[in-house]
């Protein structure tokens, strides 16, 4: 019996190794599709009963299809861009660099450095470029997670409630509570911030002359867009319009839409407004939300932006509930213990 119960435990742990092994590289599409549905879902449950279930989410997948696409379509030219104007950059400075009065051990050393980063650097463009294949499968897993966690949202909200164990389902049921409560906030505060930053956007493009109406709003927009993807956060938008001034020597300029990107638009508001616009929507600790935003993005990467406060929830939720059965158990404890006789009044 012993020999049987060790062979299935092989088994299943040879099985979830496997499945780990397999589901690991698509982890991070298949959670941000699962967030991203968690967003759409309000409105999908509104558009359910006039198009229906499944209806409904194909729409917002197509949708989603064509601004990301857009999306997609921006970073990866501007990415392009920035990635060549970097390399010509470099050869440009190394070469101003070798035409000084050196000497020649100097001028050597650097020539040698040139040589071998010149081909690093341009290998690993090469490498970015070729691993064009890679994203699109990641993002083909994204939309397929994105259209079957909405359309079956209610199927697999039911199958988690069956699957809590009947005698913990009162704490499960507190941790999914807290769970839908965090994430909530963490979705409200991204879409209020990344409105807010993108008008901002706008006007800092127009209070500093960086271009006409029509552009400020396209650079507005493409705040607010930017922002839903984590360490992009807009701040390259600001960056361009600061490059631009540079460039034509405009330096006052440079500095002034620097100083208003990063103090108004991204990154500062990130960590300060956006901690404590979800703190006060979930009821938590300031301080906990930012240090689950960082402690997450530091072990998790773009994912733990949102994982990081969850999981600092739910332990809080999981720290209430044991102090709550400690004193519960303490105080049967007392009640249970047999009480001493009263002492007989001496004569």
């Amino acid at each position: 019996m012993r020999l049987e119960t060790l062979a299935w435990a092989a088994a299943v742990l040879a099985i979830v190794y496997l499945t780990w092994a397999t589901v690991r590289p698509l982890v991070t599409p298949i959670f941000f599709g699962a967030v991203l549905a968690y967003a759409f879902y309000p409105i999908q449950r509104r558009l359910a009963p006039k198009l229906g279930k499944v209806e409904s989410a194909a729409l917002l997948t197509i949708v989603t299809v064509g601004i990301g696409g857009i999306v997609t379509f921006e970073l990866l030219m501007i990415s392009f861009q920035v990635a060549l104007s970097f390399y010509n950059s470099v050869v440009d400075f190394f070469d101003w660099l070798l035409q000084q009065p050196l000497p020649p051990d100097v001028r050597e050393f650097l020539q040698s450095f040139l040589d071998q980063l010149i081909p690093r650097l341009s290998g690993y463009i090469s490498k970015s470029a070729f691993s064009l294949p890679m994203y699109l499968l990641q993002v083909l897993i994204f939309l397929l997670t994105f259209y079957y966690t909405l359309a079956y949202a209610e199927r697999i909200y039911h199958q988690i409630v069956l699957s809590l164990p009947e005698k913990n389902r009162e704490l499960g049921e507190e941790i999914l509570e807290s769970l839908n409560k965090t994430l909530g906030a963490l979705v409200r505060a991204w879409l209020v911030l990344n409105v807010v930053k993108g008008v901002l956007m706008t006007f800092g493009f127009l209070i500093f002359g960086v271009s006409d109406l029509y552009t400020a709003i396209v650079a507005g927009f493409l705040t607010f867009l930017f922002s839903f993807i984590p360490l992009f956060e807009g701040w390259m938008i600001w960056l361009i319009a600061a490059a631009y001034f540079a460039m034509n020597g405009a330096y006052l300029h440079a500095i002034g839409i620097a100083l208003y990107g990063f103090f108004l638009v991204s990154p500062m508001p990130d960590y300060t407004i956006r901690p404590m616009m979800v703190a006060r929507d979930a009821d938590l600790d300031e301080t906990l939300v930012f240090i689950g935003m960082i402690g997450g993005t530091w072990a998790m990467g773009v994912k733990g932006l949102i994982i990081g406060p969850i999981v600092l929830n739910l332990l809080l939720v999981l720290l209430k509930e044991w102090k709550r059965r400690v004193a519960k158990e303490s105080s049967l404890q007392r009640t249970s213990s047999p009480s001493r006789p009263a002492p007989h009044p001496q004569a």
